[in-house]
């Protein structure tokens, strides 16, 4: 028989307290008996040590942001155009994600930044504006941000993750398969004949590819899904829509009940899917594509990435969380978003102290940061839906696009206090612009006040005579007018 007896230095009988779990050892007895070998023995003491250390590593981890806590200072004098916030907090992987997450997720505009984290401390500034392009006065927001980044986020949570609901009263389900027209139409249906109600989604399409974050519930609880054989079937429904009779790319469907930031989730399925494989009649416009470059810089063995594009929300998030997921650290980085054009510097390792090694690498390097930036452009006309929630709302508005040879390329669903949001993206067939003509008989039929068009008006495209796809909108709904769905009294 081995017997291994690791003492701790606490001998009174009482439970540790938080200090003292993290300045002791832990308390291990084991046995093994005698007709096991000895090779059975050292592995599991192996497993131990491993174990050991991992909780060792993160305690330390714990006792570091304790005796070393973030600090946030926020100004609002120094800077002419924007307030200027200041972070400076103990470093680990991740963390600036973490940061720039707490700023994307408040819808603030990131005008400029300067990153720091060569060693052991992480210091960066963040000029930040509102949605409206002046200074952050809102304290409701200020003090938000200092709660979220500042000392009490490392006593409430070593992890810090903003935009995540923290209760499951959904299910959630995750989508990847092809991508064309009148695929989000097929899906909610799906979903509205099995009884769900979608309450948020989010839905992006990237080279030929789509997937969707969709937080469901149950019709009638109007809490999460639970029964198993229910959940089977949702899943094994929503594959076949998926599938679309394309054997090259795989679909898949997910239902899980895992806390998850949406965007950083979409990135990741994307990113396991390899979107970022061009495929060469993807029909994403070279205009559009941005200039990713990756040079070594052999002096310091940091690999200086920088990234040239048109400017749009979230842009820093995405190519970060691209960097973090792909495990690369960021040591340092300059960002300059103040016009209408993004310039972008990274000097980065991998995760194991190494630059770029070779040419494969980096153009992976610049093919999923260009992939990363191009999942969220804004192609096609917005279109934004605000009325009154019921289940189906998506299926049936969806459906009317689809009727209409509307094609979504992205999409934004959100629930509050019984009020459904929809944010569309959508372009014509073929990726043609948008019929002037269509989209205002789509407007009449649901609401003039409902659904409304934002953005540049170029997207659209007058002809002087009505349409085919006009007619075929006037012919379906004469003796079905919208009212049935119960979105509208009347707009006849």
């Amino acid at each position: 028989m081995y017997c291994l007896l690791l003492r701790t230095n606490n001998t009174s009988a009482e439970p540790l307290c938080l200090q003292e779990r993290e300045s002791t050892k832990i308390l291990v007895w084991c046995c093994v008996a005698d007709h096991e070998s000895s090779e059975t023995a050292m592995a599991f003491m192996s497993e131990v040590n491993m174990s050991f250390s991992h909780y060792m590593d993160d305690e330390y981890e714990k006792l570091f942001r304790r005796m070393n806590p973030p600090r946030v200072v926020i100004d609002n004098e120094s800077c002419k155009n924007a307030t200027v916030i200041r972070v400076d907090s103990a470093n680990k992987h991740g963390i600036l994600l973490e940061v720039v997450q707490i700023l994307t997720d408040l819808n603030l505009i990131i005008t400029k930044a300067y990153i720091s984290s060569d060693g052991g401390w992480f210091m960066d500034v963040f000029n930040v504006t509102g949605q409206d392009g002046n200074k952050v006065t809102d304290e409701a927001i200020l003090d938000y941000i200092r709660k979220s980044l500042g000392p009490e986020s490392c006593v409430t949570s070593p992890i810090r993750s903003v935009g995540v609901e923290q209760t499951m009263d959904h299910t959630a389900i995750e989508l990847m398969g092809s991508d064309r027209p009148g695929l989000l139409s097929e899906v909610s249906a799906v979903l509205t004949n099995l009884k769900c109600n979608i309450v948020n989604a989010e839905v992006w399409t990237h080279n030929t590819r789509a997937a969707a974050v969709m937080h469901v519930t149950d019709e009638e609880t109007g809490s999460a899904i639970t029964d198993p054989k229910r959940l089977s079937m949702i899943k094994e429904l929503l594959c076949n829509v998926l599938g679309g009779g394309n054997k090259k790319r795989g679909a898949k469907t997910v239902v899980t009940d895992e806390v998850t930031h949406t965007e950083r989730r979409l990135h990741q399925m994307m990113f396991a899917d390899r979107d970022y494989e061009r495929d060469n009649d993807d029909g994403f416009d070279e205009k559009q594509r941005p200039n990713v470059n990756v040079v070594n810089w052999s002096d310091n063995d940091y690999s200086v990435v920088t990234i040239q594009c048109k400017d749009r929300p979230k842009l820093l998030f995405d190519t970060v969380c691209t960097l973090t997921d792909m495990e690369y650290v960021v040591f340092h980085a300059n960002i300059d978003a103040e016009g209408p054009e993004a310039y972008q510097e990274y000097y980065i390792k991998h995760i194991d102290g190494s630059p770029v090694k070779s040419d494969a690498e980096r153009q992976r390097v610049i093919q999923c940061l260009a992939a990363a930036i191009e999942r969220r452009v804004s192609d096609g006309l917005k279109l934004e839906l605000c009325t009154t929630d019921r289940v189906g709302l998506l299926s049936d508005v969806t459906r009317i696009f689809r009727e209409n040879s509307l094609t979504v390329t992205r999409a934004e669903v959100s629930t509050k206090g019984g009020k459904a949001v929809n944010t569309f993206y959508v372009r014509g067939a073929s990726g043609f612009p948008v019929d002037l003509k269509t989209i205002e008989s789509i407007r009449q039929t649901i609401g003039n006040t409902i659904l409304k068009v934002k953005g540049s008006p170029s997207e659209m495209k007058s002809v002087s005579q009505d349409s085919p796809s006009r007619s075929l909108f006037s012919g379906l709904f004469k003796s079905r007018s919208f009212v049935n769905f119960g979105l509208v009294k009347s707009y006849s």
